[in-house]
């Protein structure tokens, strides 16, 4: 959901150098009901750079998922978006040219 979120949602709006959008009322996250459905599998194989096998699950996946979200919406409109996040207007405004 942190990739989604990256790729369609989230981003600090500056205007002349101030942020106006400094708290989560402003600032877009995904909610669970943004989630699709996930299936989970837990695998059981230890790594050895980590401790007690111990294995990164949180931020390493946010590198490629954001950028498979955008190749994703990128494929389906054969626009060429080259920003994250990619929001709606931006691909409406694009279709219309």
């Amino acid at each position: 959901m942190q990739g989604i979120g990256l790729a369609t949602l989230e981003e600090i709006a500056v205007e002349d150098g101030v942020i106006k959008n400094p708290t989560f009322t402003d600032y877009l996250l995904p909610t669970f009901l943004d989630a699709p459905p996930v299936e989970i599998e837990v695998i059981e194989e230890p790594n050895s750079f980590g401790p007690f096998g111990a294995k990164g699950v949180g931020e390493p996946p946010t590198v490629s998922s954001t950028a498979a979200v955008v190749a994703a919406i990128r494929d389906a409109t054969g626009l060429e978006l080259n920003r994250t996040p990619v929001r709606p207007e931006h691909v409406a405004l694009t279709i219309r040219r």
